[in-house]
């Protein structure tokens, strides 16, 4: 059950259609939680949701078979590391336009999987499951950081 509600993000990864931008939404909700904007705050949320979700994203691959779209911590991981890479790049703490624009960066590497994202995400691993969103929020980060650099006002 705990497998369920974690992985699943308390359900969110059973909305039948596009469960993992549900879940990247859900990940970029946090940021309008005073002091989750905190790079002491958010760094361990990241290191403890992925290391949680390995395990339960293992367990829900037994029961749903490989990257199964139930789990979406991997999406919540991936779009809070995106605007951490972000936060640590700039010195900035996120705006509006910065979460809505690291939004749609992620999504677009979560989709695309270059790689090694792509490799992570064929070794069908509860490992596999979180890093290749963790590569995508690694390179959207850098991505939204450079683009900061061309719109001063981010």
């Amino acid at each position: 059950m705990f497998s369920i509600l974690f992985s699943g993000c308390f359900y969110i990864g059973y909305i039948p259609k596009a469960s993992g931008t549900f879940g990247s939404l859900l990940g970029l909700l946090f940021f309008f939680i005073q002091g989750f904007e905190k790079i002491e705050i958010l760094l361990p949320c990241i290191i403890i949701c992925f290391c949680v979700g390995v395990v339960t994203s293992k367990v829900m691959m037994k029961k749903f078979g490989e990257d199964p779209s139930v789990v979406v911590i991997d999406e919540v991981v991936g779009m809070r590391l995106t605007v951490f890479i972000f936060m640590i790049l700039s010195g900035l703490s996120p705006n509006w336009f910065v979460l809505i624009l690291s939004f749609f960066v992620f999504r677009f590497f979560d989709i695309v999987k270059i790689q090694p994202a792509k490799y992570f995400d064929n070794r069908h691993t509860g490992f596999g499951v979180m890093m290749d969103d963790v590569v995508a929020g690694i390179y959207a980060g850098i991505v939204v950081y450079l683009l900061s650099l061309i719109e001063i006002d981010l």
